[in-house]
């Protein structure tokens, strides 16, 4: 099993920038594709971003967040990141990170029902 624990969220204005981090422990963190989603209030948990096992590798972003947000990960260090720009009210959510023992990228890999560990989410709030 592995741990995973999200931090960097906070507030921040329009247009403004954070950089999430989701720490793992426990397994061998190479071992897992790796997710971002997030949650607003009142609705369902969205895909945001994932990535394949290697750094570098296959990647997928929602369009509400294509070009302003950059999924990457770094091994050595059991660590994915969510680099986030151009940030607008919408984006204001419970961020989670999540982890998934893929052997294969099919069709709808990144979605929430494929991830099998969850980190307990960081909130972002993002002012207008």
């Amino acid at each position: 099993q592995v741990q995973l624990v999200e931090s960097g969220g906070g507030l921040v204005q329009a247009g403004g920038s954070l950089r999430l981090s989701c720490a793992a422990s426990g397994r061998t963190f190479s071992n897992y594709a790796m997710g971002w989603f997030r949650q607003a209030p009142g609705k369902e948990r969205n895909s945001l971003a994932a990535i394949s096992r290697l750094s570098g590798g296959i990647t997928y972003y929602a369009d509400s967040v294509k070009g302003r947000f950059t999924i990457s990960r770094d091994n050595a260090k059991n660590t994915m990141y969510l680099q986030m720009n151009s940030l607008k009210p919408e984006d204001t959510a419970v961020y989670y990170c999540a982890a998934a023992t893929l052997t294969a990228y099919g069709r709808g890999w990144y979605e929430a029902s494929g991830m099998e560990y969850w980190g307990k989410g960081t909130l972002v709030t993002v002012s207008s």
